[in-house]
C-alpha cells in the first residue's frame, strides 16, 4: 500500500518528482512514459437524464413561513455533487457582506441548518456562527487536529464531528493518532456522546435515517447509530479512507488509499463490489483515492494521484473511463447536467487546470488554465462553478458551460464555497466571506471577528506540516 501523502506537502510535489527523475535516471522516465493512458468505455451503465414537463403549480396557500434549509454534510446531497440550483439571484458580480476570522486554517467547508454555519478547524474547534451576521453563537475545542466537514443530524439536534487527534502536539509536529468522533449539540455545542477512533479520522461523514458513515486512517468503514454512537458494524478496506463516503439508494460508495474503490450495503456493510487502479504514481504502483466521489447518472466519479478522474459503473463497477490530467487529482468532483452541455464532470488538478468532461465518455469539453495547483473541490452555485487555487491562493468562478471566468477573489486554498438561498459563504484560507449579489443588502452586519486561538498560535500549526497523508 502507498504511503499516504500530505496535500499540503505537495505543494513542492512537482519539484520532489523531478528530483526522483534525476535520482533514478533513465528507469524512472521509461516508466512515466509507458504509464497507462485514457480508457473510455462510454457504454458502461449509464442513465441519461430525462426532460419531463410539469403544469405550473398551485398558489400556495398562506401559512407560516420556516426556514427548513440544510447544507447538511460535505457535498450538499447523497450523491456528494456538489450542485445548488437554488441559487436565485446568486451570480457574480458578488461583493463581501461580513467576515468571520476563525483563526484556524479552514482546509473543509462548514455546513448548514436553518440559520447556522457548523464549522471545524485545522486546530479541532468547532464553532456554530450565525450566517446572517456572522456572529459566533459559541466554540468548544474539541481535538487537536481536523481535517473534515462535520455533518448535521438535524432530526437529533447533534452535529457529528470526525476528528484526526486528540494528542497535543509535541515540539512544532502534530500527527494523527487518537481520534474521535463525538456529537455535539446543535444548540450550545455540548458533546453529547463521542467515540474512540484509534487510528484518526479525516473523512466527512454522511447522514441517512438514524445513521452516520464515515472512514478511518486504518482503511476501517463505520456505521454508528446516530443518538448514542453504537456501532452497527464496520467494513476493512485495503488503504486508509480518506474521503466521505457517497450514499445513493441505499449503496455506500468510497475509495482508498490502496487505490481501490468500493460499493457497500449500507444497510449491513456488505459489500457490493471492489475495483483496483493500474495508474501510476509517478510511475509507481496504484494511485490513491483522496477524493470523495461524486455519484450521478449511474456512475460513480472520483480523482486519483496517479493523474486521472476515474468513472466507474454504480451497479457493477466496471470501469467506465479513466481521464489523465498531468498531476494529482486530490479533488472531489461536482457532476450537473449542464444545459448546452449535459451530463457534466468538473474537477481540478495539480497540474494547474480546471477540466469539464464529459460524464459519459471522459472526454474533456473544456479546460481553463488556474496558474497554480487545485487540491480541493468544486462546488457549482447556479450556473457557475467556483474552485480554490491553492498556489495562487484565490477563488475562482467559470461559466459551468464555456469555461469563460465570471467571478475572483483574493482568497482561498481548498474548497471554496456553499451557499443558502440568500447568501454564498466562500471558505478562504482562514476566514469565512458571506458573499451577496452587488445591489444585494443584508438586515444587519458583524465587525470582523477573531476566535481563539490566536494569530501566532495558528501560524506554529501552520508551519507545523501534517505528514499524515
Amino acid at each position: 500500500m502507498p504511503s499516504p501523502v500530505s496535500r499540503r506537502l505537495l505543494r513542492r510535489g512537482l519539484v520532489a518528482a523531478a528530483v526522483v527523475l534525476v535520482a533514478l535516471g533513465g528507469a524512472a522516465a521509461l516508466i512515466l512514459t509507458h504509464a497507462p493512458g485514457n480508457v473510455s468505455h462510454p457504454n458502461v451503465e449509464f442513465t441519461h437524464p430525462t426532460v419531463t414537463t410539469t403544469p405550473p403549480p398551485a398558489p400556495p396557500k398562506p401559512r407560516l413561513v420556516v426556514n427548513d434549509f440544510q447544507w447538511p454534510w460535505y457535498g450538499f446531497d447523497g450523491g456528494r455533487t456538489r450542485v445548488f440550483s437554488g441559487a436565485g439571484e446568486l451570480h457574480p458580480p458578488l461583493r463581501i457582506g461580513w467576515r468571520y476570522d476563525d483563526g484556524g486554517l479552514l482546509e473543509f467547508p462548514p455546513v448548514i441548518y436553518q440559520t447556522t454555519l457548523y464549522l471545524v478547524d485545522d486546530n479541532g474547534w468547532a464553532r456554530a456562527v450565525n450566517t446572517v451576521n456572522g456572529h459566533l453563537r459559541w466554540a468548544h475545542r474539541l481535538g487537536t487536529l481536523a481535517a473534515a466537514s462535520p455533518a448535521v443530524a438535524a432530526k437529533n439536534r447533534l452535529v457529528l464531528v470526525p476528528l484526526l487527534s486528540t494528542h497535543e502536539a509535541v515540539g512544532q509536529k502534530q500527527s494523527p493518532g487518537a481520534g474521535r468522533f463525538v456529537a455535539v449539540s446543535m444548540q450550545t455545542g455540548r458533546v453529547v456522546w463521542s467515540r474512540s477512533v484509534p487510528a484518526g479520522t479525516e473523512s466527512s461523514p454522511i447522514v441517512q435515517g438514524q445513521t452516520v458513515y464515515f472512514g478511518d486512517q486504518s482503511g476501517t468503514m463505520y456505521a454508528l447509530r446516530i443518538r448514542d454512537g453504537h456501532v452497527d458494524w464496520t467494513y476493512q478496506a485495503g488503504g486508509a479512507i480518506k474521503g466521505g463516503p457517497a450514499l445513493v439508494n441505499g449503496v455506500l460508495y468510497f475509495g482508498d488509499y490502496a487505490g481501490r474503490a468500493y460499493a457497500l450495503n449500507a444497510a449491513n456493510g456488505h459489500q457490493i463490489w471492489a475495483v483496483g487502479t493500474n495508474g501510476a504514481h509517478f510511475g509507481f504502483g496504484s494511485g490513491q483515492f483522496y477524493s470523495s466521489p461524486a455519484v450521478a447518472f449511474g456512475r460513480v466519479y472520483m480523482g486519483n494521484t496517479d493523474g486521472r478522474v476515474y468513472s466507474f459503473g454504480a451497479h457493477t463497477g466496471a470501469l467506465a473511463w479513466a481521464t489523465e490530467t498531468g498531476a494529482y487529482v486530490y479533488a472531489s468532483p461536482a457532476v450537473a447536467n449542464t444545459p448546452g452541455l449535459g451530463p457534466t464532470v468538473y474537477i481540478g488538478s495539480y497540474d494547474g487546470n480546471f477540466y469539464a468532461f464529459n460524464a459519459q465518455s471522459g472526454a474533456i469539453r473544456w479546460k481553463h488554465g488556474a496558474g497554480g495547483k487545485i487540491s480541493g473541490s468544486a462546488t457549482i452555485v447556479g450556473n457557475v462553478v467556483y474552485y480554490s487555487d491553492l498556489g495562487t491562493k484565490t477563488t475562482a468562478g467559470l461559466d459551468v458551460t464555456t469555461g469563460r471566468q465570471v467571478f475572483s477573489f483574493p482568497a482561498g486554498a481548498f474548497n471554496p464555497v456553499i451557499a443558502d438561498p440568500k447568501a454564498i459563504f466562500l471558505d478562504g484560507y482562514a476566514t469565512i466571506y458571506e458573499m451577496l449579489p452587488a445591489g444585494q443588502t443584508r438586515p444587519a452586519k458583524a465587525p470582523s471577528r477573531r476566535a481563539t486561538p490566536s494569530r501566532p498560535a495558528r501560524a506554529r500549526r501552520v508551519q507545523a506540516k501534517r505528514s499524515h497523508r
